[in-house]
């Protein structure tokens, strides 16, 4: 069973908080394993996350949770080696509901 890549010195960034109240909808909630929090962007076309880990990572499935009712229609996965330019390596379309979706699965892919 592989275990979360995120730990307490992975570096985290988003596009935006709803309504700039990251006390109640900041990113620290992204990753807090309490299902009563959650990071909410504000409306837009183009939301997402940024995730720099402080090791090079071996990267095989990625996990997602919607609200309910608040899904992305689309969602890519894209990664680079530090300081290197985004790459796509994945798309897929979520249901629109609040069950844990495994995303994809993914030939381990390494970023250093």
């Amino acid at each position: 069973m592989a275990s979360s890549l995120i730990c307490n010195k992975t570096q985290s960034r988003v596009s935006s908080v709803l309504n700039r109240d990251v006390k109640q909808y900041g990113k620290k909630f992204m990753f807090d394993c309490n299902e009563e929090t959650c990071w909410n962007s504000d409306q837009g076309d183009c939301q997402w996350v940024l995730l720099e880990f402080p090791q090079p990572v071996n990267v095989s499935k990625v996990k997602l949770q919607f609200q309910g009712g608040f899904s992305a229609k689309t969602c890519r996965l894209e990664g680079c080696c530090k300081d290197g330019d985004l790459m796509r390596l994945s798309q897929f379309y979520p249901e629109d509901n609040n069950c844990l979706q495994i995303s994809f699965l993914l030939t381990d892919l390494t970023f250093t």
